[in-house]
């Protein structure tokens, strides 16, 4: 049986005037490829581009990076939004939004738990900062695979099933969040200060999570971590029809 192939959605990069592509941190592929999966990185091109690059593969993981463009939730930008490409996201809603609707495993990371949510009727936090001045810090000053705060999990959830604990720590680097939670999500995890830190889909699925935090960065030294990835590269292998 062959390995199962992991498609990871991709960033934007700039290195200098001559030089910019497509960008995904190294934890990304090398926590696949530690798990028996084969990864292979999906640039933003269209929509229909994007759909035609999901036969190729058994599964995706929506990766992190720029903020979100407001207008796909019908808000007018914060004064403290980030850079936004909006042919990132129509990409990356057209791929949440298939996978869903053909059951093909997702595993949505910080940016991506986002998308997942904007993709399926949700709004987001545009600025945790300023718009939640009480919250925690959810943008850490230290390496990103070093935790540095709590979530609490849900015990009737499957992250909670692979955690084996409703107390976890987590990294955190991000400066937008949930806010208002899609109809066909349920919240799983969050922050002390109630910040969302993980969904999960509300109906049967093989595998729909999204979390806020970067469990890819986590994983070569938390092993609760990992199995989140074992998990899912477990259920994106397909059975052979005979």
């Amino acid at each position: 049986m062959r390995k199962p192939v992991i498609g990871i959605t991709s960033a934007y990069v700039k290195h200098n005037e001559n030089m910019e592509g497509v960008y995904v941190h190294h934890d990304y592929h090398k926590v696949v490829a530690a798990n028996g999966g084969i990864p292979i990185i999906l640039p933003y091109i269209s929509p229909e581009m994007a759909l035609d690059m999901l036969p190729l593969v058994d599964a995706v993981i929506l990766s992190g990076g720029e903020d979100v463009n407001p207008d796909l939730y019908g808000q007018e930008p914060h004064r403290n939004l980030g850079p936004t490409i909006l042919e990132r996201d129509l990409a990356e809603i057209a791929i949440a939004r298939y996978a869903i609707e053909h059951d093909i495993p997702l595993l949505g990371i910080c940016r991506g738990s986002q998308i997942l949510n904007v993709a399926l009727g949700g709004t987001l936090i545009q600025d945790i900062p300023s718009q939640m001045p009480e919250s925690i810090q959810h943008g850490q000053k230290i390496a990103r695979n070093k935790d540095s705060h709590w979530i609490s999990v849900s015990p009737d959830s499957r992250l909670f099933q692979i955690f084996g604990t409703g107390r976890v720590r987590v990294n955190s680097i991000h400066h937008q969040a949930l806010d208002i939670v899609a109809d066909d999500l349920s919240v799983v995890a969050r922050s002390a200060d109630g910040i969302v830190e993980a969904v999960e889909y509300a109906k049967p699925s093989r595998f729909t999570i999204g979390v806020q935090w970067h469990p890819e960065s986590l994983a070569p030294t938390d092993e609760a971590m990992n199995r989140l990835f074992k998990e899912f590269i477990a259920c994106s292998v397909k059975v052979p029809v005979f």
